[in-house]
Protein backbone atom coordinates (compact mmCIF):
# COMPACT_ATOMS: atom_id res chain seq x y z
CA UNK A 1 0.00 0.00 0.00
CA UNK A 2 1.26 3.47 -0.88
CA UNK A 3 2.36 5.84 1.83
CA UNK A 4 1.50 9.51 1.56
CA UNK A 5 2.59 12.78 3.15
CA UNK A 6 0.30 15.77 3.70
CA UNK A 7 0.97 19.27 4.95
CA UNK A 8 -2.21 20.43 6.66
CA UNK A 9 -3.48 23.77 7.97
CA UNK A 10 -6.37 23.54 10.44
CA UNK A 11 -8.23 26.84 10.72
CA UNK A 12 -10.67 27.81 13.46
CA UNK A 13 -10.66 27.77 17.25
CA UNK A 14 -7.82 25.26 17.48
CA UNK A 15 -5.40 26.83 19.97
CA UNK A 16 -5.93 26.70 23.73
CA UNK A 17 -8.34 23.75 23.35
CA UNK A 18 -5.88 20.81 23.55
CA UNK A 19 -6.02 20.35 19.78
CA UNK A 20 -2.33 19.38 19.44
CA UNK A 21 -2.57 16.77 22.22
CA UNK A 22 -5.70 15.17 20.76
CA UNK A 23 -4.12 15.24 17.29
CA UNK A 24 -1.01 13.46 18.57
CA UNK A 25 -3.13 10.87 20.41
CA UNK A 26 -5.25 10.20 17.29
CA UNK A 27 -2.19 9.94 15.02
CA UNK A 28 -0.47 7.51 17.38
CA UNK A 29 -3.63 5.42 17.74
CA UNK A 30 -3.77 5.13 13.93
CA UNK A 31 -0.02 4.39 13.63
CA UNK A 32 0.79 7.62 11.76
CA UNK A 33 3.95 9.71 11.96
CA UNK A 34 4.61 13.43 11.67
CA UNK A 35 4.41 16.68 13.60
CA UNK A 36 1.84 19.16 14.88
CA UNK A 37 2.49 22.78 15.94
CA UNK A 38 0.69 26.06 16.55
CA UNK A 39 1.08 28.82 13.98
CA UNK A 40 1.45 32.45 15.01
CA UNK A 41 -1.83 33.31 13.21
CA UNK A 42 -3.91 30.98 15.45
CA UNK A 43 -4.05 28.02 13.05
CA UNK A 44 -2.51 24.60 13.64
CA UNK A 45 0.01 23.12 11.18
CA UNK A 46 0.36 19.36 10.76
CA UNK A 47 2.59 17.12 8.68
CA UNK A 48 1.33 13.54 8.61
CA UNK A 49 2.60 10.39 6.93
CA UNK A 50 1.26 6.89 6.60
CA UNK A 51 -0.86 4.58 4.50
CA UNK A 52 -3.27 6.48 2.29
CA UNK A 53 -6.50 5.05 3.73
CA UNK A 54 -5.34 5.60 7.33
CA UNK A 55 -4.27 9.18 6.58
CA UNK A 56 -7.71 9.79 5.05
CA UNK A 57 -9.28 8.55 8.31
CA UNK A 58 -7.07 10.97 10.27
CA UNK A 59 -7.98 13.87 7.96
CA UNK A 60 -11.69 13.15 8.43
CA UNK A 61 -11.14 13.27 12.22
CA UNK A 62 -9.44 16.69 11.94
CA UNK A 63 -12.77 18.27 10.98
CA UNK A 64 -14.00 17.32 14.47
CA UNK A 65 -10.77 17.80 16.42
CA UNK A 66 -10.62 18.09 20.19
CA UNK A 67 -13.84 18.37 22.23
CA UNK A 68 -13.53 22.16 22.68
CA UNK A 69 -12.18 23.02 19.24
CA UNK A 70 -14.25 24.58 16.47
CA UNK A 71 -12.73 23.69 13.09
CA UNK A 72 -13.72 25.98 10.24
CA UNK A 73 -11.48 24.64 7.48
CA UNK A 74 -8.85 21.96 6.81
CA UNK A 75 -6.44 22.83 3.99
CA UNK A 76 -4.51 19.90 2.49
CA UNK A 77 -1.37 19.85 0.40
CA UNK A 78 0.12 16.54 -0.68
CA UNK A 79 3.90 16.65 -0.43
CA UNK A 80 7.04 14.55 -0.65
CA UNK A 81 7.35 11.67 1.84
CA UNK A 82 9.85 12.61 4.58
CA UNK A 83 10.06 9.44 6.67
CA UNK A 84 9.10 10.61 10.16
CA UNK A 85 9.67 7.91 12.79
CA UNK A 86 7.02 9.06 15.30
CA UNK A 87 4.46 11.81 15.87
CA UNK A 88 5.58 14.86 17.85
CA UNK A 89 4.07 18.03 19.23
CA UNK A 90 6.37 20.93 18.34
CA UNK A 91 6.26 23.96 20.64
Amino acid sequence: MNKVHYNIQVIGKVQGVWFRKYTKDKAEKLGLNGIVRNNMNGDVYIEVEGKNDVVNNFIAWLYKGSPKSKVIEVVLEESKFVGYQNFKVIN
